[in-house]
């Protein structure tokens, strides 16, 4: 059972329906089939909330509502850090897909979130980024 977030409710599930048509264009059908057997379990409205220290990735294969599931990197580490047995895959390009992120300081924001954009941009705050699966933009 392949677990995903919801589609047009979540950005994950968005991804994960992207990386479906990509895979159809590598082996026709796979849409089709992905489609019609990927489990939307977070993301939407009626998605179960986990306990208190519990990712909800974690609960859902521990309870085995889903043998494995596609969702970004982060999520996956920690849901593996919480079951026994559990271990992250990386999708290989193709075919992956992206997120693409963006960083912007309001001219009416207060002080605090300029000083935060700039050490998101620093070495140090890329180096952060990169720890947890992004791709840096600012290390040399």
């Amino acid at each position: 059972m392949l677990g995903t977030s919801t589609p047009e409710a979540d950005p994950s599930g968005d991804y994960a329906w992207q990386l479906f048509e990509k895979a159809d264009k590598l082996r026709p059908g796979s849409f089709a089939a992905l489609n019609r057997k990927a489990l939307k379990l977070t993301g939407g409205p009626d998605s179960p909330s986990p306990p208190p220290g519990r990712s909800v990735y974690g609960m859902l294969i521990a309870e085995r509502r889903a043998d494995i599931f596609l969702t970004y990197w982060t999520n996956a580490v920690e849901a593996a850090r919480e079951v026994a047995g559990a271990r992250v895959v990386t999708i290989p390009d193709p075919p992956a897909v992206g997120a693409s992120y963006a960083l912007t300081v309001m001219n009416s924001a207060r002080p605090g979130a300029e000083r935060f954009a700039l050490f998101t941009m620093s070495l140090h705050g890329q180096r952060v980024l990169e720890r947890y699966g992004f791709t840096p933009v600012g290390l040399p």
